[in-house]
């Protein structure tokens, strides 16, 4: 009897501590009327702000390709090496010529001071019976012609050096570089081939300073100013913002559009973006008109069916929504859904239809 009556004490006293263990910890937030600007989509696509071909500075054979295609390259990375043999060479005889010129500025320094020193002596002689013009004209000139020879050595000079940097700086063009960050996406030469100056030797794309590129039809570009802000889907559904840029003042005749670069704001995207991805981009056209909404984090995608978990007292039932646009962090909702109801934000993943759910106070 005793044992009995404790049992039915222990059960009556842990339930309600049971009841809430079976309960999940949810985030609601409200279904609600927000305004809506009408807007069109428009097809647009990623574009990378730097790309194109890598070209050879100077000519030479190809000695080595250090890159594949898909190869990650960072600004100042080698890409390929051209023979250098020749260059170097180059670079000994001009390190001589340049010794060379030394030489002789030393040498017609040398001639200036002595000239100097006889000119001197001469004026010094000016008061004395031993003076003689003619010679003091002479010792005159040969100080004016070592002037100009000690002139013509330090030309000499910078020339020299002049013609050692510029081997040098075809030295380092014999190293060809990535003029930026990126991905190698097409090899144009290969090791052996021999370079004139300006031919590709790789196609690159910077991929991760992406844009959006719009042709929007000039109808629809009232709205459409630097800085205005839009939103945009990718092809996998996920919505995002971007600002508009600059607006092409060029007009396609055939087309009636003009060309719209974006600037999107994609975080962290669940795959890698690529050059040259459809994106569709929402112009502004017309007047706000107020529709229900619903939190982008509320909506679970399975297929092609968007679908919420509503909190219906203390369970959480599953319904299948029609979702419209894009509107900052919230989706506009056409069917499924009534004002004021509360949908769960997180803890949604975990949910089956039915479950028993607790609302976190700081929802």
């Amino acid at each position: 009897m005793w044992v009995w009556l404790i049992a039915l004490v222990w059960v009556a006293a842990s339930a309600p501590a049971g009841a809430q263990d079976d309960q999940t910890l949810v985030r609601v937030d409200r279904v609600r009327l927000e305004p809506l600007a009408q807007k069109v989509p428009v097809l647009g696509r990623l574009v990378a702000r730097q790309a194109g071909e890598v070209a050879a500075r100077i000519n030479g054979p190809v000695e080595a390709f250090l890159v594949e295609v898909g190869d990650r390259v960072e600004a100042g990375q080698v890409i390929a090496q051209l023979n250098r043999t020749y260059l170097l060479a180059k670079r000994d005889q001009a390190a001589a010529e340049l010794a060379k010129a030394r030489a002789r500025k030393t040498t017609a320094l040398a001639e200036l001071e002595l000239a100097g020193q006889e000119l001197k002596r001469l004026a010094g002689l000016r008061k004395s019976a031993a003076f003689n013009q003619a010679r003091y004209d002479d010792a005159r000139q040969k100080v004016a012609i070592a002037e100009a020879q000690v002139a013509e050595a330090e030309a000499a000079v910078l020339s020299s050096q002049a013609d050692l940097e510029l081997v040098e700086i075809n030295l380092s063009y014999a190293e060809i570089r990535a003029p930026y960050g990126g991905v190698i996406s097409q090899r144009m030469t290969e090791a052996g081939a021999y370079l004139q100056t300006g031919d590709p030797v790789v196609r690159m794309v910077g991929d991760r300073s992406l844009e959006i590129e719009a042709d929007v039809p000039f109808q629809r570009l009232t709205g459409v100013e630097p800085g205005t802000r839009i939103g945009v889907t990718l092809d996998d559904d996920t919505t995002h913002g971007a600002t508009v840029r600059a607006v092409v003042p060029e007009e396609n005749p055939l087309t009636r559009t003009r060309t719209v670069r974006f600037v999107p704001e994609f975080g962290a995207t669940a795959r890698p973006l690529a050059a040259g991805q459809s994106v569709t981009v929402y112009i502004p056209a017309g007047a706000p008109r107020n529709v229900l909404t619903v939190h982008k984090d509320a909506v679970i995608k399975r297929g092609l069916a968007s679908l919420v978990y509503v909190v219906e007292g203390d369970t959480a039932e599953m319904r299948r929504i029609t979702l419209g646009e894009p509107t900052g962090s919230r989706y506009e909702v056409l069917d499924g859904l009534s004002e004021g109801e509360s949908v769960v934000v997180r803890g949604n993943e975990r949910l089956r239809p039915g479950d028993k759910v607790r609302v976190d106070e700081a929802s």
